[in-house]
């Protein structure tokens, strides 16, 4: 992996939308050396390349924006070692991944698991909403997608907020540059995050419930007997991978739903006046500010994608937030309207093979959300002269750093 420069690259992940608006004019794919990578920037290429599984692999889905230092990765050594993932897998290998989310998060079990949403993000409300001013992202946005996911794996709600914790240093760590001791400490948060994962899966092997850890574990371990070390690596590495999935992607969501909603105050009110509004915000959200705004691919032998010709090797972004705002694909795309007819015609939860399984439940909780806050605090507005809004540098899980409102 090429050396990155990190002040261009978070001036990249911060707004990536020019750039994206860029590429897509461009004839053919465009280089961008900040990602080492080639954009993918176009609604029909991103579609050709995301069905297109045998051409591109993502087996290198997720490579890191830094490489963690050699103290680092001795404190990592200590913990369990990365292995193959539902986002790093490919053909059969993924199917097997894959197979048990789907079980885990069917339609069934989404509706189940929304009653214990909508009263975990009632308690959260209870928490803040007297207080006159609150920080939105750490009250709400970062606690709720936890205690969510945190139920429907089967984590008890004393260790959720240690995994959640776990959860954001284990990306900051991959994916945001720090200083030595800080990498240190955070690859030592890792380890206590694998530790507990560990933990909790040898448990269920032991004594099985009706949760998507037991689930798994009887799927990529199959049998009853005590569980190899080489298992124990992959269901920690799956569970890690899962875990910071199920909340971070929802956190973002979630932050920049009402970010956007609290900037316009008219789409505000209208959704606080007609709740039927919600699951069009819901869409046009996940379309406008997508989430995760794209993952890589590495092409498995010479290919063309729009007039490009790609060696085996090369690597594409590609990019679902420039999808998402693609003209010829969308009216007026970069404008945010709820008023939009209700469509899921976006990749925000990608498309294809690897299309996100929990889509359904983000989903429900952002609206719940919505409806809960327009409900509860209709006078809700945005105090950015005090607090100015600043974008996380991501591309993996798109958000705003804090986000202080007036209740």
């Amino acid at each position: 992996m090429a050396s990155k420069d990190h002040g261009r690259l978070d001036e990249l992940q911060r707004d990536p939308y020019p750039l994206y608006a860029e590429a897509r004019g461009t004839p053919g794919l465009t280089f961008v050396p900040e990602l080492d990578a080639w954009l993918v920037a176009r609604d029909a290429d991103v579609r050709e390349v995301l069905i297109r599984s045998d051409d591109f692999s993502s087996v290198r889905a997720l490579l890191p924006d830094v490489m963690p230092s050699p103290a680092a990765l001795q404190v990592l050594s200590k913990g369990f070692g990365k292995r193959p993932t539902v986002v790093s897998t490919d053909g059969a290998s993924h199917q097997r991944h894959r197979a048990p989310l789907n079980r885990g998060l069917s339609a069934a079990r989404v509706a189940a698991l929304v009653p214990y949403a909508a009263e975990r993000a009632e308690a959260l409300v209870d928490d803040f909403a007297a207080d006159g001013r609150v920080e939105l992202m750490q009250a709400y946005a970062r606690k709720l997608p936890g205690q969510v996911i945190g139920r429907l794996i089967g984590i008890d709600p004393q260790d959720v907020p240690a995994a959640v914790y776990g959860g954001y240093r284990a990306e900051q760590l991959l994916f945001r540059p720090l200083e030595p001791d800080e990498q240190v400490g955070a690859a030592e948060d890792v380890v206590a995050l694998q530790t507990m994962l560990d933990r909790y899966i040898r448990d269920r092997r032991a004594h099985p419930r009706d949760d998507l850890l037991s689930g798994m574990v009887a799927a990529l371990a199959p049998g009853s007997g005590e569980l190899t070390l080489d298992q124990r690596h992959e269901l920690v590495s799956s569970f890690q991978n899962f875990l910071i999935a199920g909340h971070l992607t929802t956190s973002a969501l979630i932050g920049t739903t009402l970010l956007h909603l609290l900037r316009d105050r008219r789409q505000w009110e209208m959704i606080c006046d007609d709740p039927e509004l919600v699951p069009a915000a819901v869409e046009e959200a996940a379309r406008y500010d997508t989430a995760v705004q794209g993952f890589r691919r590495t092409a498995t032998r010479p290919v063309t994608v729009a007039g490009t010709e790609l060696p085996a090797g090369a690597t594409v972004f590609v990019a679902y937030g420039s999808a998402n705002r693609d003209e010829h694909s969308h009216d007026r795309p970069d404008a945010f309207d709820i008023t939009r007819p209700l469509s899921r015609r976006h990749v925000a939860f990608g498309h294809g093979a690897h299309g996100c399984p929990g889509s359904q439940l983000a989903r429900e909780q952002l609206a719940l959300t919505l409806g809960l806050l327009a409900r509860r605090l209709p006078g809700l507005r945005l105090d950015e002269e005090q607090a100015p809004v600043v974008m996380r540098p991501t591309l993996i899980h798109r958000s705003p750093e804090t986000l202080h409102v007036q209740c």
